[in-house]
């Protein structure tokens, strides 16, 4: 199977906040943002995968900043390591200031898809080759992730973990 980089599966989504996609406060509802997230997340993991891909878990979400009605606001997703059938998904949300135009990191998330066929059985993917140097941090990360989740979800014995054990060695 040909390996991919990160930058094949990039999707970019920009979008308003509405008013009818805002809290009391008149900032955009998290449950909003998540839904746009696995949107370009689920977009990322099919350009990747070629194939019928599903949510298999949100691993992390950071709301660090609240994002305004009326904001401009991009998601950008793309694949940062695969596994057997399994990829993870690095997402990070900007906000356009309206006057400036200059771009905030405003939150980040890292889901997990599951490239499936039209049975729904899951089926291999493609290998990641990543480029930048922030995609190599993401790669080398996302293992540690996918070992922490798997003995935290009790499928993997703490002492099979070697990159934790690394960690603390």
């Amino acid at each position: 199977m040909q390996p991919k980089t990160p930058s094949e599966s990039l999707t970019v989504m920009t979008d308003l906040v509405l008013p009818s996609e805002t809290n009391p406060l008149n900032n955009l509802f998290g449950g909003e943002l998540l839904a746009r997230m696995d949107r370009a997340a689920s977009i990322a993991a099919r350009r990747h995968s070629r194939r019928i891909t599903v949510t298999a878990s949100v691993n992390h979400v950071a709301f660090n900043r609240a994002i305004p009605l009326g904001s401009v606001v991009t998601v950008e997703a793309k694949v940062s390591r695969s596994f057997k059938s399994s990829m993870e998904i690095f997402i990070d949300v900007w906000v356009e200031d309206r006057e400036s135009g200059m771009r905030t990191k405003a939150n980040e998330a890292i889901y997990t898809f599951v490239a499936v066929d039209e049975m729904g059985r899951p089926v291999e993917v493609p290998p990641v080759v990543p480029e930048t140097e922030l995609e190599k941090e993401r790669f080398v990360a996302a293992l540690r992730r996918k070992q922490l989740s798997l003995v935290l979800a009790g499928k993997m014995k703490p002492i099979e973990a070697t990159e934790l054990k690394a960690l603390f060695e």
